[in-house]
């Protein structure tokens, strides 16, 4: 269940992309990213821009073909790796993704990549997706990177969400029954959490399937960090050796679920 409000995922949408645009370098986007390594700073650009043209498009109910998960083509595209030209248009594209959302009601619903959802499913999406894109940036240009915990938590039982979704789990994450069987348990725990912020997560692995709740309590392995590493680590961003991190228990288990739910 979503923690923020349907307005905050809005304009979240916009205050994301304009944060990773703050990081990029103002003459030249063609930096390898490293932890996407197939992509430049001009694709990553292109990527969100893409995502957020698109989806807008879909909401408006605009005709035409939505690319499949994991297709990266992307009509409309600036066919220029000018770093005002792109940059410009991504934010176009969310400023104007934010104001359609806006317009709508949190519980309508839209049909993209396949997937009918509500908008406030997809509002929390694209505000997730932009701002571990804008880890992407930060960490190829050495710039500073933080969330607001309470947004950072949030990603977090987002992915969570999906990776436990009976519909979308294992189409997203299609090695992710590799890991059912003998009844596990992994334990996230943030260890720099706010008042008032549940920031434990316990993920329960059978075979049947996979299951998460919050909470504190023994698992077979645990992984402790800040809550902004933490976030990152699940989304296969920073090393599990990175400063701050500690993990106790099985290290190939939890190893095994990173590998199996990271997403791009």
């Amino acid at each position: 269940m979503a923690r923020l409000t349907y307005d905050r995922y809005c304009d979240e949408v916009s205050a994301q992309t304009a944060l990773l645009r703050e990081v990029l370098p103002g003459d030249d986007l063609s930096a390898k990213v490293p932890t996407c390594p197939q992509w430049t700073l001009a694709d990553l650009v292109r990527h969100v821009g893409g995502n957020v043209h698109m989806t807008d498009a879909a909401v408006r109910g605009e005709p035409g073909p939505r690319p499949a998960i994991g297709d990266p083509t992307r009509a409309g595209v600036p066919d220029t790796d000018d770093p005002d030209t792109l940059t410009a248009w991504m934010q176009d594209g969310a400023d104007a993704y934010a104001r359609t959302l806006r317009e709508r009601d949190a519980q309508d619903v839209a049909e993209i990549f396949g997937m009918p959802r509500t908008l406030t499913f997809w509002a929390r999406r694209a505000a997730c997706d932009i701002l571990v894109h804008r880890a992407d940036a930060a960490l190829t240009t050495g710039a500073g990177y933080t969330i607001a915990p309470d947004l950072a938590a949030d990603a977090l039982d987002e992915l969570l969400e999906l990776a436990t979704d009976p519909q979308l789990g294992t189409r997203v994450f299609k090695k992710l029954p590799e890991l059912f069987g003998p009844a596990r348990s992994i334990h996230l725990h943030a260890t720099d959490t706010v008042e008032g912020l549940d920031a434990e997560w316990l993920i329960e692995l059978t075979p049947d399937g996979v299951t998460w709740r919050h909470g504190h309590e023994k698992a077979d392995v645990a992984l402790q960090a800040p809550l902004t590493e933490l976030l990152l680590i699940l989304y296969r961003r920073l090393p599990l050796d990175f400063a701050q991190v500690h993990v106790h228990g099985d290290r190939a288990l939890l190893e095994g679920w990173l590998d199996r739910v990271s997403m791009g």
